[in-house]
């Protein structure tokens, strides 16, 4: 802001020496020769500061944070070493200099680093590892030194005796060096990292802390991994059910909430979903309340939120009668044999297009799963290939829409492969033949189909009625589905 009103006045200044009749070529040549100068400068990083520096967002702290509770007490167990310097320095213990934070996008790795600034009192500096890689031999070391200058002078100002320094993808400054052959600087950027970490003391007048996070950590060179770089490595993953909930509730604690709202069901229906997910999943309820007309969010806002942070919103298509059909025949035979495989899982089966999606099954799990049976991963290819199935029989033909579901069911036979689950028992995946991998993995598929295809002769009017049901009512309930299979009509039904 400075910088735009300095050029405003010299501007305003140049223009005022023109009416009073001066000749105001030789200021104009200089002030382009200052300028032309300080860009160049600034495009090698030799007056540019480095790094954001921001304040720490008082409003968050560890309480706001859902879903991580082993990795916050992690984190708090090697923070306690920032905020106990001066014990750990009469203990003679070295300070800690690092912290990785690794894990999938959207976990909340950037709000553990602004929480870890309030909770140890600490100046808070943040960057990116993209802001040190530049083409000009020298820049990205020079912007690291600045970093940490940056950092001291903050605390200073701030008179405070620790400072933060957070790093997101730091795989970018930190990958093994010798991967970039193109040039050295990506080399010469993590060798600046390494010195300085390697200067921080615990007798220095200001303790510098770096936080880094990344979701490649098999990408870091093994240097910034060895104790005294990053001392502690934190695994910040998916939350599970009761993490999800937690989540939930802090991001509907500023939100209205019919009294008939279940957040529990919603937990259960968003395995898989980060942090990020959830909270994009409360604000599009939100939305969704909004247009409604609606001044609370109810659960149907709930859970048509879920499919459209998994899926996208409804589109504009106009699928033919033929390909509605052939839709709801292919949904209700994924359903129905999710049913028959695993009861009680459909929560919703819908033909309203979304996304790339002409349709689709969601199935939820009241218990995440971590590690599966040979049983549950054949189970989930008899689902997968359900829909192709059920055209099959309904309208003797397969389709394109079945692509994704094929490319499903062949990751989930390999991995029944390499876990040593098929019938090659246990192999080397580095040493066994493609060929013989596909062979196997052919073999499991066609297991399957034949079972799937005998599950759907026995319910073919069963799945005859539930694709009527969607032809004409586009959507239909898990507990919908259920009734049906439990013989009752489908006037009974509804």
């Amino acid at each position: 802001m400075v910088k735009e009103i300095l050029i405003g006045i010299s501007i305003a200044l140049v223009i005022f020496a023109a009416i009073l009749g001066i000749d105001i070529t030789p200021i104009v040549i200089v002030g382009m020769m200052i300028f032309a100068l300080s860009f160049l400068l600034e495009s090698r990083g030799l007056i540019s500061s480095s790094g954001k520096v921001v304040n720490p967002d008082t409003s968050v702290s560890f309480d706001d944070i859902g879903g991580q509770n082993t990795a916050i007490s992690e984190l708090k167990e090697a923070l306690d070493f920032v905020i106990n310097r001066d014990k750990i320095r009469k203990m003679g213990i070295r300070p800690l200099k690092g912290i990785l934070l690794s894990g999938p996008p959207g976990t909340g790795k950037t709000l553990l680093a602004k929480a870890a600034a309030k909770y140890t009192d600490s100046s808070y500096v943040a960057t990116s590892g993209s802001e040190f890689i530049e083409m000009y031999a020298g820049v990205g070391a020079q912007r690291v030194r600045k970093l940490f200058e940056s950092a001291k002078a903050l605390a200073k100002k701030e008179q405070k005796n620790s400072a933060i320094i957070f790093i997101d993808e730091i795989d970018i400054l930190g990958a093994k060096r010798g991967t970039n052959e193109s040039h050295h600087e990506y080399d010469q950027t993590l060798n600046q990292l390494l010195v300085e970490m390697d200067g921080i003391k615990s007798d220095n007048d200001i303790n510098i802390l770096v936080v880094a996070a990344t979701n490649r950590p098999d990408m870091l060179d093994p240097a910034l991994l060895r104790p005294g770089r990053f001392d502690r490595q934190v695994t910040v993953d998916l939350p599970d059910k009761s993490g999800r909930l937690q989540i939930l509730k802090i991001h509907t604690r500023n939100k209205l909430l019919d009294e008939n709202v279940n957040l529990e069901a919603i937990a259960e229906d968003t395995f898989g979903f980060s942090g990020a997910h959830l909270e994009s999943l409360c604000n599009e309820a939100a939305i969704l309340a909004m247009r409604d007309g609606s001044s609370k969010i109810m659960q149907k806002h709930l859970q048509e939120a879920v499919d459209k942070v998994i899926l996208g919103e409804k589109t504009d298509k106009k699928p033919t009668e033929d390909e509605i059909l052939r839709v709801s025949i292919h949904e209700a035979g994924h359903a129905i044999i999710g049913e028959l495989v695993n009861p009680n899982s459909v929560a919703t089966v819908t033909i309203v297009p979304r996304g790339k999606a002409l349709g689709f099954v969601r199935q939820t799990e009241k218990d995440d799963t971590f590690i599966y049976t040979k049983e549950q991963l054949e189970h989930e290819i008899m689902v997968a290939l359900g829909g192709t199935a059920a055209e099959l029989l309904v309208l003797n033909s397969r389709s394109t829409g079945s692509a994704n579901d094929f490319e499903q069911a062949v990751d989930i036979a390999k991995k029944i492969v390499y876990t040593g689950l098929s019938s090659l028992g246990i192999i080397s995946k580095d040493d066994i033949s493609g060929d013989k991998v596909n062979e196997e993995v052919n073999k499991i598929i066609k297991e399957q189909e034949e079972k799937v295809k005998e599950l759907l002769k026995d319910k073919i009017d069963v799945l005859n009625e539930i694709s009527s049901i969607l032809v004409k009512e586009e959507t239909i309930s898990g507990e919908y589905l259920r009734r049906i299979l439990n013989g009752e009509t489908a006037q009974k039904a509804c």
